[in-house]
């Protein structure tokens, strides 16, 4: 199962568990993970579920900025239109900081990710 952990000086505070196929994360109670505070734009950003093209039974997660304000950062760069999720990738939505954990990720996902560009 994959999840997103919250992060307080480097200590899990909340973790959201990543169940369907669109999790949307903002500050507006429609959202699937709500995060009431100042810098969440309303409706921030969006992470996807795929059924990978390569291997069977592996779920790639993508994460993509919805026109937020303050912007969504992967490993302390500006999400660009769609970006896959790796285990342990540091995501940034305002000034909260997650951890991305994927406990099915195995070495070879990455390696099937390279070969289909």
């Amino acid at each position: 199962m994959a999840a997103l952990s919250q992060l307080v000086d480097n200590v899990v505070v909340n973790t959201f568990e990543l169940e369907g196929p669109i999790t949307r994360i903002g500050r507006h109670p429609d959202n699937d993970i709500v995060i009431d505070e100042i810098s969440v734009s309303g409706h921030h950003a969006v992470i996807e579920a795929e059924e990978n093209a390569y291997l069977d039974d592996t779920i790639d997660f993508f994460i993509s900025d919805s026109k937020s304000t303050n912007g969504t950062f992967l490993n302390d760069v500006r999400v660009q239109g769609r970006q896959r999720l790796n285990s342990h990738d540091l995501v940034r939505i305002g000034w909260n900081l997650f951890r991305f954990v994927d406990e099915d990720e195995n070495s070879l996902e990455k390696t099937a990710y390279i070969l289909e560009e």
